[in-house]
């Protein structure tokens, strides 16, 4: 028996899926003038830190003392918070890591501490103590992974390096690197060697990540070069841009090089900031700048508010149980990472691959949030790829 339906109802439900679409496809672009302004405040905010990380290292290097030293580190740490939750902006095809974007000279890692400076055994080793290599913005920059990935020799960890020195090896001590401040004292009261060259690195360094920081800030201003490209294309080329970003750090960065590599490896050094014992707030706040971008809110360093359209919206307007899946993962990756024990290299001791520690859960969570974001983007007729690209 044929079964016919009024036309009336085709009529109604084409019109309600028309109307539906229309929503969602209005929420990509008011996502998008969101997106772009807390891109914008990030980096500012980030770019501001590292100009009192600069001016902190400045007198640190000019008046070397216990105080000053404590400080410099101190601000480091800060100017980590800012910047952590940039690195959600990450493969997304914006300034940041295109073919010539500063991503490798801001955080990479690993990195080779002998590369830079003395190590244990060996009190001569590095760029620092060789003086036949000139201390600049340009030779530093030069030289940046030259002959290998962890041959780093600027950004946050080459700083973080120059502030605290190696990690102690025993984990169980849960104690941080313990670099003497007189490692910049020049003349009486000293240690080890070229002092002056070390602190005009560790200046040269501050400088570079300032420089880096303003480029990326000065692309993303109103009226900036990418800003600009970003806001004019298509909606949906946009939206894949952003997920895949999102998709990339959950699932294959954050969960898999930078969580899951150092417990198969058992490795401190694979850690992300083993001279301070950071890693677990590298890992917190790389998780909360995704989550922002779902939630369309992010808090500035002054306390005000940058908000808007949220991707959370736009899921949810096409599709609310797919949200709500969503909203679920968010909720048990917050509560994995921030319940990883504290120093991140003596957790790993307490854990191994599969187990059911919190290092564990955070990347299986981290994992299943990337596919879910995988799926919303197919909800959208979009097509991502959360694999690393090569």
């Amino acid at each position: 028996m044929k079964i016919f339906i009024p036309i009336l109802t085709i009529t109604a439900l084409m019109a309600t899926t028309s109307c539906k679409k229309q929503k969602v496809n209005n929420l990509k672009e008011d996502f998008k003038n969101n997106y772009s302004e807390i891109v914008y405040a990030n980096y500012q905010d980030a770019y501001q830190d590292a100009q009192s990380l600069q001016n902190s290292i400045i007198d640190f290097v000019d008046n070397p003392s216990e105080a000053s030293h404590q400080d410099a580190k101190q601000v480091w740490l800060q100017a980590r918070e800012s910047y952590g939750t940039t690195e959600a902006f990450r493969f997304s095809g914006g300034p940041i890591d295109d073919e010539d974007g500063p991503e490798g000279e801001l955080n990479a890692w690993p990195l080779d501490e002998a590369f830079v400076d003395y190590v244990e055994g060996n009190a001569l080793s590095g760029i620092i103590n060789n003086s036949a290599i000139t201390i600049d913005a340009a030779t530093l920059r030069s030289m940046n992974e030259e002959g290998g990935e962890t041959n780093i020799s600027i950004g946050y960890h080459a700083i973080e390096f120059l502030l605290w020195g190696q990690d102690d090896a025993n984990t169980s001590l849960k104690t941080a690197g313990d670099r003497p401040y007189t490692d910049y004292v020049v003349g009486s009261g000293g240690t080890a060697d070229n002092q002056d060259r070390r602190g005009l690195y560790l200046k040269t360094c501050a400088a570079i990540l300032v420089e880096d920081l303003a480029s990326l800030v000065d692309e993303w201003k109103n009226g900036g070069a990418y800003r600009s490209t970003f806001l004019a294309q298509d909606a949906d080329l946009s939206m894949q841009h952003i997920l895949t970003g999102i998709g990339v750090l959950a699932k294959s960065e954050l969960a898999g090089e930078r969580i899951f590599t150092a417990l198969d490896n058992q490795n401190q050094e694979d850690e992300h900031s083993c001279f301070s014992d950071n890693t677990h707030r590298d890992i917190i706040l790389n998780f909360e700048g995704i989550q922002q971008i779902y939630t369309g809110i992010y808090i500035k360093n002054d306390g005000s508010e940058v908000s808007g359209v949220g991707l959370s919206d736009i899921i949810d307007k096409q599709d609310k149980k797919l949200n709500a899946e969503l909203s679920d993962l968010f909720t048990a990756c917050e509560a994995s990472v921030n319940s990883i024990s504290v120093p991140f290299d003596d957790a790993l001791t307490q854990e191994t691959p599969g187990g059911t520690g919190s290092i564990n859960e955070s990347v299986v969570n981290l994992r299943k949030l990337g596919d879910k974001i995988a799926e919303a983007a197919a909800a959208l007729g979009l097509t991502i790829d959360t694999s690393l690209p090569e």
